[in-house]
């Protein structure tokens, strides 16, 4: 076994880590979430030209052709600094550079992947909708109807995550609706949000300000053809093979909301006195402290193992749904018990351990809720399925 990362990824560690200390500091980043639904341009544009958008974008389409562990040494840095910010930057490249990679036709290769690799495009994908994301094969109603050369979109997304900004939409919709069994029905979308038709309306919601979600209404939303993603009717098929990176990604944020939250505590503990000795020498904030860090590195084992696994092209569904759980319990004590470290001034907008409270809740029920994730564990393990 060997735990170390290359000479290469430790200076993209570096380099992440280095460009975080600088331009997103605290205060800024506190800017951010009290401010703004989705990260300004500006600082997009210095993300773009650290070649983040692009870290695995062939290189012939103008990307760095790295791994998808290379991805995720990148972004475990960008999401300890800010959640919200990793969940901006990832969008285009998890939802669209990655995906089209894998699926996309030699002209949307051409016309896409370039672009997206040197920050032009912002993407999101649709798929959840009103009646339910766990369930969606059961809960998708969207449509896409052809006429002529072209489909006829008609439905209703929710929690699409950076929709208001996006320039394109991956929508699934069903193109079949006489298929027998739904997983044969779905197709995906490349939607040019300008696209008449498509109107967009922002969801308040509780943390992770700086990267907004949204309801997508589609209105017969005339989309080309050629904007098919991947083959028609095999949507789900497709959608299977972004699951689990995306799982391990969802991980990594829930990493870097524990971590944040942890050293946050830690520092604190060192600063506040009480009795006349600073509060992490009392046994009980010592075992907070303890347990916090023993969940972070249960987590961010869990996810590099997920990522050997997926480099390998090995089976990696159980333990990508396994990481999403233990991430999220490292998030979630680190967040409750750091904010019980910090007493009443945690409960204050004075410190940032309300944020990180705020913030690790969305990734314990997205993208599949723990409970589901622990049904389906049960069933992969031989258990009889409960759902």
């Amino acid at each position: 076994m060997d735990f170390n990362f290359t000479e290469e990824q430790l200076l993209l560690r570096d380099t992440i880590r280095n460009f975080c200390k600088k331009e997103l500091t605290k205060q800024y980043v506190r800017w951010l979430d009290e401010n703004v639904s989705f990260i300004p341009q500006e600082l997009w544009d210095k993300i773009a030209e650290l070649g983040y958008f692009g870290i695995r974008i062939p290189k012939e389409y103008g990307g760095a052709g790295m791994t998808f562990t290379d991805y995720i040494v990148a972004c475990e840095e960008l999401a300890t600094a800010s959640t919200a910010v990793a969940f901006c930057a990832g969008l285009s490249q998890d939802f669209g550079g990655d995906i089209i990679s894998r699926l996309g036709t030699s002209e949307q290769k051409k016309d896409l992947l370039p672009r997206i690799a040197a920050g032009q495009l912002k993407f999101c994908l649709a798929l959840t909708e009103p009646a339910g994301g766990t369930d969606i094969l059961g809960a998708l109603k969207t449509t896409a109807i052809k006429q002529g050369d072209s489909f006829i979109l008609n439905g209703q997304k929710v929690f699409i995550t950076g929709a208001h900004v996006a320039d394109y939409i991956l929508v699934i919709a069903i193109t079949d609706l006489k298929a027998a069994k739904r997983s044969r029905a779905l197709s995906i979308f490349i939607v040019d949000a300008k696209t008449p038709g498509i109107t967009v309306v922002p969801i308040r919601k509780l943390g992770i300000h700086a990267c907004g979600a949204n309801e997508i209404f589609l209105d017969n939303v005339s989309v080309p053809e050629e904007n098919v993603l991947g083959e028609l009717n095999k949507g789900w098929s497709h959608l299977l093979e972004i699951l689990n990176p995306e799982r391990i990604i969802t991980s990594v944020f829930s990493l870097g909301v524990a971590k944040a939250a942890f050293q946050d505590a830690m520092d604190y503990s060192l600063q506040r006195y009480a009795f006349g000795k600073p509060i992490g020498q009392f046994q009980i904030i010592q075992h907070y402290l303890v347990d916090m860090a023993i969940a972070i590195e249960n987590a961010r084992n869990l996810i590099y193992k997920c990522c050997w696994l997926y480099e390998q092209g090995k089976p990696v569904h159980v333990e990508s749904t396994m990481a999403k759980i233990v991430a999220g319990y490292a998030s979630e004590i680190a967040a409750i018990k750091g904010l019980e470290i910090f007493g009443g001034w945690g409960y204050t907008m004075e410190y940032d351990i309300q944020r990180y409270f705020r913030d690790y809740k969305q990734m314990i029920f997205a993208p599949i809720a723990d409970e589901m994730a622990k049904n389906m564990l049960g069933e992969w393990m031989g258990l009889p399925r409960s759902f």
